[in-house]
């Protein structure tokens, strides 16, 4: 069964796989334990509030826990996944949207992304994290009380993105 691999069998097109679904289920535990113990995860557009990297499973485990357990936002998908094999067989780039939902059940809105990941002996060693900061910073005003901007950059109903 691919859900009982060793760590050291998993390609990283697999990682990325795992990687969607922790987000999916808002699990630290499951997203950390893909990471190996020396990882390094960056975000180079870091947003206001958030940290620029993680080093280490361990961080990259109390970030993501303390992040998505002080967020009511709930990811509901991650849509128009695309994945680019590159020249070195440890390197994965996946590109998706991440469709959330706030907590009220109303609105719902999107996050772009990109994930560079490198994977060695089936564990990530390395990721940058490329996300739309600004939405990112707008849900964040938007939990204290403001829109923040984001409706403004939700994809409406029925329009694909440009590629």
């Amino acid at each position: 069964m691919p859900g009982l691999r060793k760590p050291s069998a998993r390609t990283p097109r697999e990682v990325l796989g795992r990687y969607h679904q922790a987000m999916l289920d808002k699990s630290a535990d499951g997203l950390a334990d893909l990471y190996a113990t020396d990882a390094v995860h960056e975000f180079p557009f870091a947003s206001p509030g958030f940290p620029s990297r993680y080093e280490g499973r361990e961080e990259v485990r109390a970030g993501y826990r303390a992040a998505w357990g002080a967020s009511p936002v709930r990811v509901e998908a991650i849509e128009d996944v695309e994945i680019h094999e590159t020249a070195d067989p440890e390197v994965v780039i996946g590109e998706h949207i991440v469709v959330g939902a706030l907590p009220d059940g109303g609105d719902t809105f999107t996050v772009p992304g990109v994930l560079v990941v490198r994977v060695h002996d089936g564990l990530i060693t390395r990721v940058r994290d490329y996300m739309d900061g600004l939405t990112v910073a707008g849900l964040g005003e938007l939990m204290v009380g403001g829109r923040g901007g984001v409706e403004d950059r939700r994809r409406p109903s029925g329009v694909e993105p440009s590629v």
